[in-house]
């Protein structure tokens, strides 16, 4: 089986994919490469997330990536070139219509999620500044008490036991 480099190769998917959209079999006599192994390339790259022209995607069925490739492609397009090229992808222009919507709206809520992060983000910085002043607060009750009782031991060790804990009255 023979290596191809990967010059020729994208030189000969070039022939393949938009604008020229060549056939696989016109390439592949052409270009003296199998049919198969020319598949085998639009299916890597239609992995990849390219937008590949072809029969067996009804357009749902192409990747997040690939939709957003169609939307940015054809966003200066007029309805003519918008209708010729979803022609050559196997698509509708209502498709890359819903398509464009969904990015739009995408990029609204993300938006709204940035702001929301914002806002969790506001009182998480209120709250942890609440928690370290009570902390402190707490810091310096222990070390009263902590003072109390080093206090309260000394005074112990100098006079002995506690004259109101003795048992001889």
């Amino acid at each position: 089986m023979p290596r191809y480099s990967k010059e020729r190769k994208a030189a000969v998917l070039k022939k393949l994919l938009p604008p020229q959209s060549r056939s696989v079999v016109s390439v592949a006599t052409e270009e003296g490469i199998s049919d198969v192994t020319l598949y085998s390339w639009l299916k890597q790259c239609r992995e990849q997330g390219m937008p590949v022209p072809g029969h067996r995607n009804t357009g749902e069925d192409w990747s997040p990536e690939s939709k957003l490739a169609v939307v940015i492609e054809t966003a200066s397009m007029s309805e003519v070139e918008l209708s010729t090229y979803c022609r050559e992808k196997g698509l509708y222009p209502e498709q890359v219509h819903r398509w464009k919507a969904a990015c739009l709206q995408g990029a609204g809520m993300q938006d709204e999620h940035q702001k929301t992060v914002q806002k969790q983000q506001r009182e998480d910085r209120k709250t942890i500044k609440k928690l370290k002043s009570e902390v402190r607060r707490k810091d310096r009750a222990l070390a009263e008490t902590t003072a109390l009782l080093v206090l309260s031991k000394k005074l112990d060790a100098l006079y002995g036991e506690d004259p109101d804990n003795s048992e001889d009255d």
